[in-house]
């Protein structure tokens, strides 16, 4: 199959509205990055740079015909984008504890611990009935229940940390300015995690009219989102 044979739905979903969001974070973050390399700034695009390469992979295989290769690469896709809001949990401990009580040393922990959880989705790829099947007539991915439900617990563990911590570090803000600026992270964060079970929910429903509506909705979501999160955290994070 070549790229022209791509359906119209998959073609705007994985090149437009992906390639969109997909160039854009790594934007985001080449400007926290260009500034300063310290740890946190590291730590904070981590999210946009893990989130872009799971979206490049998606480039990669969209326009293949190997089942065994689209599962593989999708599974990386599914790593890339799902693994990134550890970043944001690890961000929120540091900005909330201090890199003296989150040392690098915790911090690598958590990442690997969580790289762990989603590395065993390969367990469930290559499972008929429990992981992934490729759509005969849209070469998409259908995610079927177990492995549906397996994403499901084990991101929405790191996300309910993650406003978790982020409500406790609202709370400690004193200066107007600041809570601003902190809602506008918490804002944007939303957005994009609104996006991320959109995803979910696409994949297992594999309707392809759903899918291009979340497309259209996800690329709205997924630039505000990552605008309001740099525009309330990653500026001040230049400077």
């Amino acid at each position: 199959m070549s790229l022209y044979q791509l359906t119209l739905t998959r073609a705007l979903t994985v090149y437009l509205a992906q390639g969109l969001i997909c160039f854009f974070f790594i934007f985001l973050a080449y400007k926290i990055l260009k500034r300063d390399r310290k740890r946190l700034n590291i730590i904070f695009s981590g999210f946009y740079l893990s989130a872009a390469i799971g979206l490049f992979m998606n480039f990669i295989y969209a326009p293949l015909d190997n089942v065994d290769v689209i599962l593989f690469l999708n599974y990386l896709t599914n790593f890339g984008i799902f693994y990134s809001v550890i970043f944001l949990v690890v961000f929120d401990l540091i900005l909330l504890k201090s890199e003296k009580v989150i040392t690098p040393i915790k911090q690598l922990v958590i990442l690997i611990a969580f790289g762990i959880a989603m590395f065993c989705m390969i367990f469930f790829v290559y499972v008929e009935g429990l992981g992934v099947e490729i759509d005969p007539e849209s070469w998409s991915p259908h995610w079927m229940l177990p492995f549906f439900f397996y994403l499901l617990i084990i991101e929405t563990i790191p996300t309910f940390l993650f406003f978790y911590f982020s409500f406790q570090i609202y709370k400690k803000f004193e200066d107007v300015e600041l809570r601003k600026k902190w809602k506008f992270f918490i804002f944007g964060a939303a957005a994009l995690i609104i996006f991320m079970y959109g995803i979910f929910i696409s994949n297992f429903l594999n309707n392809s009219t759903f899918r291009l509506v979340m497309g259209a909705i996800g690329l709205i979501l997924a630039i505000a989102g990552g605008y309001l999160m740099y525009t309330g955290v990653g500026r001040q994070l230049e400077q």
